[in-house]
């Protein structure tokens, strides 16, 4: 049985290298200080989804990203490992979403294209760690949602089986598609990029990046057209503008506060026997082992 898996996925800032440079004076990220990275657990779910592609001859995987024309390099990290095209979701009108504002821009974009099975994406993003916009997007379309996958198989008869990770064990259930799957960062890694795919992908643009370059992709772009990358606007996607960045969302930030965290004291020791007995009683009288 062959499938149209869609694969959601976010461009992120390195929150696990966060530094004293990362919010401005205003409470705002610093994005030039922090490097872009593919999404953690959306790397997940893009293993989920070319894992199923591996086991259903004929599938086919496209990923859908919202962001900045720089956010398209999430789709050619995609394409470098084994997903068949991408879309890319870019519109001033998407600026400053919350999560109810992008999963309606997202399930719109959805919509326009049309014949899926399987919506996967990560549990949640690095930057906001809501967990909110894959349920809520599962909610928009009016389609089944499982979360906090670890492994997911087809079954045939249009059903997917799932083991879901829950505290305290391990939950095995199956729905009918389509349906919508979040995916923890404890599933299998992603693959490593294939060198060959790297070599077919590398100048794969969207038409706002060939705009920003004049003639450098234009032509490699008109002899492969699979190096054109697909960019929708909120127009292109039939989107109402009301609904979408600002002006969809309702969620309002009252005070951001950067916190750095800084050590009081430091303790040189030694290898001898004695700074290692003092260092032992010390952590058993503050409690800090024992």
């Amino acid at each position: 049985m062959s499938l149209n898996i869609i694969v959601l996925a976010k461009q992120v800032p390195d929150t696990r290298n966060v530094g004293k440079d990362a919010m401005k004076d205003d409470g705002t990220v610093n994005r030039a200080a922090l490097p872009a990275i593919f999404n953690p657990e959306d790397l997940n779910a893009l293993e989920q989804a070319l894992r199923l592609k591996d086991e259903n001859p004929g599938s086919k995987v496209m990923l859908l990203t919202m962001g900045p024309a720089r956010a398209a390099e999430i789709i050619r990290e995609g394409l470098y490992r084994g997903a068949d095209g991408g879309y890319l979701l870019t519109d001033r009108a998407f600026a400053g979403a919350d999560t109810l504002a992008t999963s309606y821009a997202l399930s719109m974009a959805i919509r326009k294209m049309k014949d899926y099975d399987i919506v996967i994406c990560g549990r949640q993003a690095i930057d906001g760690d809501t967990a909110q916009v894959g349920p809520q997007v599962a909610e928009k379309l009016g389609i089944a949602q499982i979360t906090y996958a670890e492994d997911i198989t087809c079954k045939g008869n249009g059903m997917i089986e799932v083991k879901r990770r829950l505290e305290h064990g391990v939950e095995t259930v199956r729905a009918a598609m389509p349906a919508l799957v979040t995916v923890n960062g404890s599933a299998a890694a992603c693959r490593p990029r294939n060198a060959r795919l790297i070599q077919k992908y590398k100048h794969a643009r969207t038409a706002s990046e060939r705009k920003s370059a004049p003639g450098t992709y234009d032509s490699l772009a008109e002899a492969r057209p699979y190096l054109c990358l697909a960019e929708w606007s909120a127009a292109g996607v039939d989107a109402d503008t009301a609904l979408c960045g600002l002006s969809g969302s309702p969620t309002k930030v009252k005070k951001i506060e950067n916190v750095v965290f800084r050590a009081k004291e430091s303790k040189a020791l030694s290898a001898a026997d004695n700074d290692i007995d003092e260092l032992m009683k010390e952590l058993i009288l503050n409690h800090t082992i024992g």
